[in-house]
């Protein structure tokens, strides 16, 4: 595994953090998130908070446009006043079914700015596509079995219990397993301070004393949820590189 990927780098970020951490629990697609962050980075600097709140009814009204709400969200999302989180809160309990996402980082992001406010700290929003719950960011991981073995109930079974066991020890929890031939995936929630890498090789070695049925490799993403055929093209493509770990 590089030690150039994006865990590292949201490690050491954290690691000088001085305030605190809030983490979208909401799974939302990248693409989206990209588009909302732009748009805020870019009115950032020229919002009228007055303007603003006397326009927020808008969001309620079907004759404005839906570009027009997404704006109007953004700019009651940047202002940092409790009436536009109150606002953005109402829109949020019923939103237009195209802005539920946009709703959703828009209330995250006012949340964001009043409890700075409040609470005289930095607060620092981490958004990811697969989301989190309190302080842990939830991953797809993907554990493959040794020559794309046809894994059998026993091995599965180990795996369940000992990376259970595990991820119990480092406060994770697994949310979801699903088996698939030659591979096993679990949806888990992390603590973001808790070294990934090392707990899934400890929970590998574990496994491989009862056969040394899996790889030491791993697939590993908080981007989104893999499907069968993304997860076999990962496989065809790193089956030559077997000294690295796959982490997207």
């Amino acid at each position: 595994m590089s030690q150039e990927n994006l865990y590292d780098k949201l490690q050491e970020f954290l690691g000088k953090l001085q305030g605190n951490y809030n983490v979208l629990e909401e799974q939302i697609n990248i693409d989206v998130q990209m588009e909302y962050f732009e748009s805020s980075k870019e009115i950032k600097n020229s919002v009228d908070a007055v303007d603003t709140l006397n326009t927020s009814d808008n969001l309620f009204s079907e004759s404005v446009s839906i570009e027009d709400k997404k704006l109007l969200l953004v700019q009651l999302a940047s202002i940092g006043k409790v009436e536009a989180f109150r606002t953005l809160e109402k829109y949020n309990n019923n939103p237009d079914p195209e802005l539920k996402d946009w709703s959703t980082l828009a209330m995250q992001e006012s949340r964001m700015h009043l409890e700075s406010s409040f609470l005289d700290e930095n607060q620092v929003f981490i958004s990811t596509g697969l989301g989190g719950k309190g302080k842990k960011l939830r991953y797809f991981i993907v554990f493959l079995a040794k020559d794309e073995v046809i894994l059998d109930d026993f091995q599965r079974r180990i795996v369940e219990k000992e990376v259970g066991y595990i991820f119990q020890k480092n406060d994770s929890e697994i949310e979801e397993t699903t088996s698939a031939g030659s591979f096993i995936i679990m949806k888990a929630l992390i603590p973001i301070p808790v070294a990934i890498q090392e707990i899934l090789e400890e929970a590998i070695a574990e496994c491989n004393q009862y056969g040394n049925f899996l790889q030491t490799n791993f697939i590993i993403t908080n981007v989104k949820e893999l499907t069968f055929e993304e997860i076999q093209n990962i496989i065809t493509a790193q089956r030559s590189d077997e000294e690295n770990n796959m982490l997207l």
